[in-house]
């Protein structure tokens, strides 16, 4: 079996705020699933070990898995981290630095809408715990509708914002949204990322992009059924995934809405938008 499941979980709460309901689970759906990720016979393992595969390393066993989480929300801290703790399990956390809570203050660095944030506190620790600590851009802007000194700030200033603080050095990017395209890919590689992480709601494999890795996105309604398929390693294409006509489109008016001042942000629509 080639196929590896890269989870992608956003909140995990009890009360998100509205706007970020269908991109949460609860904490009680949150262990269920995480036991039934165990039961299938599924191993999580560091997204550095899937990252050295895809760049010729070590092959990784067979069902291997890995679990990530995108933007840096508060519950991750509150909630997510003490589970992870209880059972041992690695995690990559992807921090959109702009919404990071300052001291004293609400963020106002990002395009996020208000929610309950991390802090710079509470991610030195989860660092210090062994989270990997991932960049996800400094404003959670679509990489692919900015250019020039923007993506360079979203791509590399995030990354110098991160080492800064932690003291050491940050290799993982994920794309806000899941959007990227070739120039953002190559922005990104030669800003010192080893990895990067898009959507694609795909399995990845041993032919990914680590600059592309296929990731399967976990909402408020992702069907039992569906997830225990992914643990099972079907129910998904596997990646590499080639990008279609309607991505490209769909980029292009993407783009256009951002040159004219009325940006349209949101999720991937499909696998092929990543």
């Amino acid at each position: 079996m080639t196929e590896i499941p890269v989870f992608l979980y956003h909140s995990v709460s009890d009360d998100p705020p509205s706007w970020l309901a269908p991109y949460t689970v609860t904490p009680a759906l949150f262990r269920e699933q995480l036991h039934r990720i165990s039961d299938s016979g599924l191993s999580l393992v560091p997204l550095r070990r899937l990252v050295s595969a895809l760049r010729g390393g070590p092959p990784l066993s067979p069902g291997s898995a890995v679990l990530t989480f995108d933007d840096g929300y508060a519950d991750f801290y509150w909630t997510v981290a003490p589970v992870l703790s209880d059972e041992g399990l690695p995690a990559t956390l992807y921090v959109t630095t702009g919404a990071v809570h300052p001291p004293g203050g609400r963020a106002t660095g990002s395009l996020l809408p208000p929610a309950p944030m991390l802090n710079w506190r509470q991610i030195a620790t989860l660092d210090a715990l062994g989270v990997e600590i991932g960049a996800h851009s400094r404003t959670h802007v679509p990489m692919d509708t900015v250019y020039g000194r923007r993506l360079a700030d979203e791509v590399t200033g995030c990354k110098t914002i991160l080492e800064d603080f932690l003291g050491h050095e940050v290799v993982s990017f994920a794309y806000p949204h899941g959007y990227s395209g070739t120039e953002v890919r190559r922005r990104v590689g030669q800003a010192g990322y080893t990895s990067a992480a898009a959507v694609g709601n795909a399995f990845s494999s041993p032919a990914d992009d680590p600059l592309r890795i296929s990731r399967l996105m976990v909402r408020a309604d992702t069907p039992a059924r569906v997830f225990d398929d992914w643990t099972k390693r079907r129910g998904a294409p596997t990646a590499p995934i080639h990008e279609s006509a309607a991505t490209r489109a769909w980029r292009a008016y993407r783009r256009l809405r951002a040159a004219l001042g009325s940006p349209v942000g949101g999720p991937p629509r499909s696998r092929g938008q990543e």
